[in-house]
């Protein structure tokens, strides 16, 4: 098939075009896909060189599609273009150039994930060592950390490099020096490094790498990443693809001023936009039209236009009176969806704001006998139990591993004994001997430290475990490390199972838990319901599309700790979200709350509510009202359901 067979209007043009820098505007569902691979097609049948084509793509899943419809199309030479993730290409840099083994820097990725943006686990333990007066507490450490792995650019208009605030400086210094210790890397320093490594050195190879970058979600850049592919590129020519709409990731400082302004930054740049939504019913589209220009006033175009050939599709707004009742009218809806309208549960999405709600639905959705999956990619480690067998097997791998020893020797005391373990790696820095070492030596009585007792009961209770395991068969490392009777360690069990065919010795078994926690991937399609956060279906598409949990506090999420402008540009981002969401559905859109919540339940997710008894009050969410004339009345489930979920 030739690049612009059955190529007509805007997307010809994007593809055809050879104006450098390319930006391309498009909204969900408008093809922006479809016509930058065909752009691709056409660099590579024109005679370019695939190994000098750099396509970024925002997950690995849509790496391997680019590649994968590329053969399809019988494109010559398509599997050898470099198509992946930014922090991959990173990653790949540093270690060819064996930039990180020069810098004395270790790879090894401290595992975490974000809870009321707090990081935990691995990072839990690093964070204590770090909380001190002058940084403020956990929550104040995981914002600078956030900021670090940005190269200190927290704005649109900072320049990416080192810290300008003295207390910034200080926590760079002091957050390094726990990371070079421990042998480890937060996943969000490969981008500022590499940045760093082609900025300071002009001679380097990969400035000159690419006669093409073409760059996916650009939108969901921070700017050190953006400065990263002006480095890139400066050679080539670029090709740059978002939306403005669809900027939803504030927490790594992202900010959609980054492709708005990019015409300024770049003053040459050409521009094409996609509008026309071909993905979503077109009744759909006009709420999801008529809700995002809440973040545009004073603009009277449409920000996404409907494809008159679609269908008007199905809208539904429901609410039910407790979110048990939510849960078993979603889970009896896609009962009936699957039995009486034949739709396969993989057409099915499912998406909320926090996961005790999706995790609610989920069992209720398994206990009617459906396929049904739950992606969050922290719930693998979320309990005590898988973070202790996940920690363990870590060190049954490489007992020299510092930072889940770290953790062992922490975990289960509030204070993440601080003090001991301060003394403990004081001795280690002074002596060059490993914490694994002094605690045998403290373990032993070779060496004595001050208030070391609990250090070493932590560490003989890790010996025994290890012991224990050690030169058994992999399928009892995991039945003794994630026991089947052990609710908190279903997750990490389950995938576990799932890599056991593949692996012969535990490090293989290790190396494909780290994978599946540490890089969580979306299925596009399977043959179960899939159910996950309103940021984990970005790029996904599904007939059907249900949003739980429509309340205030989760959907728009509130943070009153922040100043009123800051408050203001997270609704913004949050509208953005919502916006996302809706616009995944092929066929029908279902928008689900519950009125009332039990109060415990309520706290722990976070929801805005209203009186003082049990159950309380939740309010609906304000985006509600914002969907226009063409969305329905919001009605009663029960109603709603015995009139036939019409």
């Amino acid at each position: 098939m030739s690049w612009n067979d059955g190529l007509t209007g805007t997307a010809l043009q994007i593809a055809s075009t050879l104006e450098t820098p390319l930006r391309v505007m498009a909204g969900p569902g408008t093809g922006k896909s479809f016509a930058m691979k065909r752009r691709i097609a056409r660099l590579l049948e024109e005679g370019a060189e695939a190994g000098r084509i750099l396509a970024v793509t925002f997950t690995r899943n849509a790496a391997a599609s680019v590649v994968d419809d590329l053969n399809n199309l019988e494109v010559e030479g398509s599997e050898d273009i470099i198509a992946g993730t930014l922090h991959g290409f990173c990653f790949g840099l540093l270690s060819k150039d064996e930039v990180l083994a020069l810098s004395g820097r270790v790879p090894r990725p401290v595992v975490t994930f974000t809870t009321k943006q707090v990081l935990q686990f691995e990072a839990s333990t690093m964070l204590a060592d770090l909380v001190t007066p002058a940084f403020g507490g956990k929550r104040d450490c995981s914002k600078r950390i956030r900021a670090f792995e940005a190269a200190w650019a927290r704005l649109q208009s900072e320049d990416p490099g080192w810290p300008a605030d003295p207390v910034d400086a200080q926590f760079q210094t002091a957050l390094l020096a726990w990371l070079v210790f421990h042998r480890a890397m937060l996943i969000g320093e490969l981008v500022p490094e590499a940045y760093r490594y082609l900025r300071d050195n002009p001679a380097c190879e990969a400035l000159s790498a690419f006669d093409h970058v073409i760059v996916d979600e650009y939108q969901d850049l921070n700017r050190a990443e953006q400065d990263l592919i002006d480095l890139l590129g400066g050679n080539g020519q670029t090709a740059i693809v978002g939306d403005v709409d669809q900027s939803i990731y504030r927490f790594r400082h992202a900010n959609p001023e980054g492709i708005e302004g990019f015409g300024v930054t770049h003053p040459d740049t050409h521009d094409e936009n996609l509008d026309e939504c071909r993905r979503c019913p077109t009744r759909v589209v006009t709420i999801a039209d008529h809700l995002i220009r809440r973040n545009h006033p004073g603009q009277n175009l449409a920000r996404l236009r409907p494809f008159p050939g679609n269908s008007a599709g199905e809208v539904h707004i429901v609410q039910w009176p407790l979110i048990d009742d939510e849960a078993q009218g979603l889970a009896d809806y896609v009962s009936w969806l699957i039995s009486e309208r034949e739709y396969e549960p993989g057409e099915i999405l499912i998406l909320t704001p926090r996961r005790l709600i999706g995790y609610q639905i989920r069992d209720r959705i398994a206990a009617a006998g459906v396929a049904v999956h739950s992606f969050y990619h922290e719930e693998a480690l979320e309990e005590d139990e898988a973070q202790r067998a996940f920690a363990a097997l870590t060190l049954l791998v490489d007992n020299e591993d510092r930072v889940a020893l770290r953790w062992w020797l922490g975990h289960s005391a509030s204070t993440q004994r601080v003090g001991p373990y301060r003394r403990l790696r004081d001795y280690c820095e002074e002596s060059g001997v490993s914490p694994w070492d002094a605690m045998t030596a403290l373990a032993s009585g070779q060496i004595q430290l001050p208030n070391s007792g609990t250090l070493v009961t932590k560490f003989q209770e890790l010996i025994q475990l290890l012991d224990s395991i050690r030169d058994q068969d992999l399928q009892t490392v995991v039945d003794t490390l994630l026991p089947e009777d052990l609710d908190g360690c279903r997750v990490l069990r389950e995938a576990a199972l799932l890599a056991l065919p593949e692996c012969e010795v535990a490090s293989d078994l290790f190396d494909a838990l780290r994978t599946a926690v540490t890089q969580p991937e979306m299925p596009d399609e399977g043959d179960f319901v899939r159910i996950m956060s309103l940021h984990k279906s970005k790029g996904l598409t599904a007939k059907v599309a249900i949003v739980a949990g429509c309340i205030r506090g989760l959907i728009p999420f509130q943070n009153l700790d922040e100043t009123p402008a800051e408050q203001a540009q997270i609704l913004l981002e949050q509208r953005r979200l919502f916006y996302v969401a809706i616009t995944r559905c092929t066929e029908i859109l279902v928008l689900s709350s519950a009125l009332w919540l039990q109060r415990n339940f309520a706290f722990r997710i976070g929801a805005q509510i209203q009186g003082n008894g049990d159950p309380v009050r939740a309010v609906t969410s304000q985006f509600i009202a914002e969907l226009g004339q063409q969305a329905p009345q919001p009605r009663l489930g029960a109603a709603w359901r015995d009139a036939g979920y019409v």
